[in-house]
């Protein structure tokens, strides 16, 4: 988990006056199967050790529960899963990303995080329309970051999840405000 550490203070670091600014065009990457997908890091809070999880009954395979961070319930949501990759068995490396959407915190189980980079927006294409089994990545992946000779799916953290595990998120967050 150091090198997580590491990696977000690495983010932070490059900074500018402004901080907005700053984040523009820093994604932080992370491995899922044999792909390599990354997340503006505006959206990412944190990043923790996985820990204990909550099953949720009657939900989608891909929402795996809920954990206790400091005392705040999120909602974890298993990144390969969700892409309908098949199921990987959690380990050291796996952790889990803390990302503020749409006002809401929510958990992405991910196998191994891989660096923050900077993406510059002349560098990012549209998601290719071609081959049945990139659909599914489609509907999450808003463009395709070129990074030195290697590419990174650029994922959109609002599609991640659909209105039925916003209310899961929105019901988890209000115990929060509930207990705060």
């Amino acid at each position: 988990m150091e090198e997580t550490s590491e990696l977000m203070r690495q983010a932070d670091s490059r900074s500018d006056s402004n901080e907005q600014d700053s984040q523009n065009g820093k994604y932080m990457t992370f491995k899922s199967g044999n792909e390599y997908f990354g997340l503006e890091i505006q959206y990412v809070s944190e990043i923790i050790q996985f820990q204990t999880i909550t099953a949720i009954p009657e939900t989608e395979d891909y929402i795996k529960g809920l954990i206790n961070l400091r005392g705040k319930v999120i909602p974890v949501v298993d990144v390969r899963l969700r892409f309908k990759q098949d199921p990987f068995e959690y380990n050291d490396r796996t952790c889990i990303i803390v990302i503020n959407v749409k006002s809401m915190i929510v958990g992405l189980i991910v196998e191994k995080i891989a660096e923050v980079v900077e993406i510059r927006e002349e560098n990012i294409l549209p998601p290719p329309t071609i081959g049945r089994d990139k659909v599914a990545h489609n509907k999450y992946v808003y463009g395709i970051g070129k990074v030195g000779d290697s590419v990174k799916l650029l994922l959109d953290p609002d599609k991640l999840l659909n209105d039925e595990d916003l209310s899961i998120v929105e019901k988890a967050n209000e115990m929060n405000i509930d207990e705060d």
